[in-house]
């Protein structure tokens, strides 16, 4: 099988190397206004997230109940829960911060666009796979904060959870219940140029994640982590995929799904969300100088989850076609 890099990938990587080359163009003190362009480009990704929802189609979908509440669980329950129980471990101010990204991961919701992608290719129950993807980042915006607010609040940081779901309203909520709104006039608009709204939306994750990776390189955040930390964070981000896919397999099986149900909720269940990651990173975080470190294993968990299920997704394709 031939592999093939992603290009969203394939640019974060590139987006990384010209934050380290070149931090003070996107630091604190540079001369590009980085951080109002995120913001408002943020309320322009929901904004057009809300124009492609259809209520008709999310009012259907919610007759696989099973299914659906499956996926939530694995997505905002089971992965939070793993990764807390590694909580013991932690000794020093390094290991929490890897931890806290850790935790963000965890508690992020599911991809929209690839993991329905994926599902098409194996053949899995599409239309149940298009409404767990929408619900989950909807439902990310209440869960996520408050997971993050269990550890943040303890440790005195500035993290105000009414001052963050009061961005998170205006930012994300507030745009996608006005593009929901205007779903019957302008969503067959949405979908026709859907191609270059996905353009639009990595553009301006890419611009975020340039500016935050600047003001960590600035700040030195990474001389913390050496050769050893970078080994142990993707052998951690390997199991927990691979534990937490073997787990929706387990419950998909106990629950008695279909092969296309059970398809759908492993795809889906297992899958974290970049888009949403690196917004509310902005938001939750406030520009602090360790996004970097947040950051880092959603965007190695990202790039491991294109490989790992594209793989799967085919051989999966592959095999229905054999039967």
């Amino acid at each position: 099988m031939k592999i093939k890099i992603d290009p969203f990938v394939l640019s974060i990587l590139i987006v990384v190397l010209l934050a380290y080359l070149f931090p003070e163009f996107g630091g604190e003190s540079g001369p590009l206004p980085l951080a109002t362009i995120g913001s408002i480009g943020i309320s322009l990704i929901f904004f057009f997230y809300g124009l492609k929802l259809s209520p008709e189609k999310m009012k259907s979908g919610l007759k696989n109940w099973k299914l659906h509440l499956l996926v939530q669980t694995c997505t905002f329950l089971v992965f939070p829960l793993l990764v807390l129980c590694f909580y013991p471990l932690i000794h020093t101010e390094d290991d929490r911060n890897i931890w806290l990204a850790f935790l963000f991961l965890a508690s992020l919701p599911s991809t929209v666009s690839s993991s329905v992608v994926m599902v098409s290719i194996a053949r899995g129950n599409i239309p149940s796979a298009i409404f767990n993807a929408s619900i989950s980042g909807l439902l990310g915006i209440i869960i996520t904060p408050l997971w993050l607010g269990l550890f943040l609040n303890a440790a005195a940081t500035n993290y105000d959870l009414g001052d963050i779901y009061g961005k998170l309203l205006l930012e994300v909520l507030a745009p996608v219940i006005l593009g929901l709104l205007l779903h019957r006039y302008w969503g067959k608009f949405a979908q026709e140029y859907n191609r270059y709204l996905t353009l639009f939306d990595k553009t301006i994750i890419l611009l975020i994640i340039y500016k935050s990776f600047c003001t960590s390189f600035e700040e030195k955040v990474f001389s913390s982590i050496n050769g050893v930390d970078l080994f142990v964070i993707g052998t951690a981000i390997l199991a927990l995929f691979y534990l937490v896919y073997f787990l929706t397999g387990f419950f998909s099986h106990q629950l008695g799904f279909s092969t296309e149900d059970k398809i759908t909720a492993q795809f889906c269940g297992t899958k974290k969300s970049l888009v949403h990651g690196t917004v509310f990173a902005k938001i939750l975080f406030q520009g602090s100088a360790s996004m970097g470190i947040i950051l880092l294993p959603l965007m190695l968990f990202h790039s491991f989850q294109i490989f790992a299920i594209s793989f799967i997704a085919t051989r999966l394709a592959r095999r229905k076609e054999d039967s």
